[in-house]
């Protein structure tokens, strides 16, 4: 935990995301529903920062969809709903490297299902979207890309995620990756970072996702299944590579 002399010395509102991300790791790792967070005062101490940083700090939480506050009493651990659900994906990924692998099998479930679907039911507005995205990974890698660059196209391949599960037509699906777009960029990172290991770049992961699109418009529901899982066994094998290859950060 940080020192509380040294919060005390930062700005006000680096102190404040701070021990919200601080709520989020105990509410996610060691509440439960209904459970009642400490009060101010207590956190404040704990925290070593004022009662109005973690006024701030717990707001936040709440805007996260971790908290339900109420005047009058203290703020009370919600019961998980689609934002929840992100954020704890968001934690078990960055905190435990077996967290990204557990992303992958949920993935591995519900994306073939959805590339399927998607090959049954797409229409032509979704294959259009699915396609601009890939055009958008396309735009974002090549010789002279920078970190910026790697930010778009980690978003653009999220993107393609998400528009199959629109054209899926099942809308359950579609909230389940929007609630996982933040944890998938994490994945993602680490993907790039193994397919370097292994001698691969973007170019790899682009013609994957190029099979599974040319599937779904060809309606090929075995074929956009198939490819689909193809390319998740591929991403984890490119995280393993980068987990095995470097300390594990979190």
């Amino acid at each position: 935990m940080t020192d509380p002399v040294s919060r005390k010395r930062e700005e006000p509102g680096t102190a404040t995301s701070t021990v919200a991300d601080e709520l989020v790791r105990m509410i996610l790792g060691h509440m439960v529903p209904g459970a009642s967070l400490p009060s101010e005062a207590e956190l404040a101490i704990q925290h070593g920062v004022s009662r109005v940083t973690v006024r701030e700090a717990v707001k936040m939480v709440a805007g996260k969809g971790l908290l339900d506050l109420a005047r009058g009493r203290r703020a009370v651990v919600k019961a998980p709903d689609a934002a929840a659900l992100g954020e704890f994906m968001i934690y078990i990924v960055h905190s435990d490297p077996k967290g990204v692998f557990d992303l992958v099998e949920i993935r591995m479930s519900l994306e073939v299902q959805s590339a399927g679907l998607a090959a049954q039911r797409a229409t032509g507005p979704a294959l259009a979207a699915i396609e601009h995205t890939l055009k958008d990974m396309r735009a974002a890698q090549g010789p002279s890309a920078g970190d910026e660059d790697e930010q778009l196209f980690h978003e653009a391949d999220v993107a393609f995620h998400q528009a199959i599960a629109m054209a899926s037509g099942n809308r359950i699906l579609t909230s389940l990756f929007e609630a996982m777009a933040p944890a998938l960029k994490r994945s993602f990172f680490l993907s790039r970072r193994g397919r370097q290991i292994r001698g691969q770049n973007a170019e790899h992961t682009i013609l994957a996702h190029q099979r599974v699109l040319d599937c779904i418009i060809a309606g090929d529901t075995p074929g956009a299944e198939a490819a689909m899982r193809v390319h998740l066994t591929d991403a984890a094998r490119d995280m393993r590579a980068a987990i095995n290859g470097e300390k594990w950060s979190g």
